[in-house]
């Protein structure tokens, strides 16, 4: 299994994703301020996997936070969870987990700070496990939408590396291979950051599932030619309404598939769900640094006096989704109805 990130006792151990596929290569973070910056620069990234990166940070922080008092320790642990919080804006997930994290803090405040430290570094590794266990179950009830010989589109990558472990929309792609499916990948490159020609192809070339990378333009064109069955894609953010924010270029992707007759499936654990909002207007959309639009792995590709907008991520309104694939179930339309079923019963 691909490890995207391990806690160690002194450190938060990440795979640095910058430099895949060309390398694999581990980096160590001793301090929580160093995991927040791993968020912030894209060492690590995908909405579950930053999820669980925030906890261990906050883990870290506290393990190493030089605290001579519980009132000490309490003005430090609002300092590491603000900082983490500040990392990334759009993937509820990070909040989600830090919220997790406050209520650990609460409710074991009382038994002192060596019963905080290691309360919080059990939920760290608990969210860790809980992950990989929700994607495979989420797996297991998606892949029965994916039929033998299926080619499927898919955007950015929502694989292991977007989680701890077997990933979201490629979970359910594995799942189906290991149900004993036929199946084809349409990896979309996802400009500006490369997510599927440098990670999602890596992903499926390591489990010898068959993936064809395309550039984001050219999906429409596979769709119309009759060489495209399905899309699926994962989600950093799903509001009450089912509109879903993820990597940009989705919203692109899921118009064309309701253009072509196409299924346009999201998964995502329930995690990612934002139920405190109506609708993806108002999802906050990060906006980042134009130099990664103007270069492709550290190449000029135009002049730096060139105006560049940069959105990591759009969303796609909730009629354009078929399903959406969680660890409990698979809700569809009205998402306003089935999503607080998942989540409440």
């Amino acid at each position: 299994m691909i490890r995207t990130i391990e806690w160690k006792d002194t450190a938060v151990v990440m795979l640095d994703q910058r430099l895949l596929p060309m390398q694999e290569v581990y980096r160590s973070f001793g301090d929580y301020a160093e995991v927040a910056e791993a968020i912030r620069a894209m060492v690590i990234r995908g909405a579950p996997a930053i999820g669980v990166a925030a906890a261990m940070g906050v883990a870290l922080g506290v393990t190493k936070a030089n605290a001579s008092s519980l009132e000490d320790l309490d003005a430090q642990f609002e300092r590491i969870c603000s900082t983490i919080s500040e990392a990334r804006p759009t993937a509820v997930n990070l909040f989600w987990a830090v919220r997790r994290m406050k209520d650990v803090y609460d409710r074991t405040r009382a038994a002192g700070i060596d019963a905080i430290r290691a309360a919080l570094v059990r939920e760290a590794q608990s969210m860790f496990e809980e992950d990989i266990r929700a994607n495979r179950e989420m797996g297991r009830r998606g892949q029965s939408l994916i039929a033998d010989g299926a080619r499927v589109l898919t955007h950015c990558n929502a694989g292991a590396l977007a989680t701890a472990g077997y990933g979201t929309a490629l979970g359910v792609i594995r799942a189906a291979v290991e149900s004993g499916k036929r199946v084809q990948v349409y990896a979309d490159e996802t400009r500006p950051f490369l997510q599927g020609a440098r990670l999602t192809a890596w992903e499926l070339q390591k489990d010898n599932i068959p993936v064809t990378v395309i550039t984001d333009g050219m999906a429409g064109y596979f769709m119309r030619l009759g060489r495209i069955d399905c899309v699926i894609v994962g989600a950093d953010r799903i509001a009450a309404n089912g509109d879903v924010a993820n990597k940009i270029g989705t919203y692109s992707a899921a118009v064309l598939a309701k253009e072509n007759g196409l299924p346009f499936y999201v998964a995502a654990p329930t995690s990612t769900f934002d139920l405190t909002i109506p609708d993806g207007s108002l999802i906050p959309i990060e906006e980042r640094n134009p130099e990664e639009v103007r270069s492709v792995q550290g190449v000029p590709v135009m002049s730096e006096q060139t105006a560049v907008a940069n959105p990591a991520f759009d969303v796609t309104p909730h009629q354009y989704v078929t399903a959406i694939i969680t660890e409990r179930g698979i809700a569809r339309p009205p998402y306003s109805v089935s999503l607080p079923a998942l989540i409440y019963g």
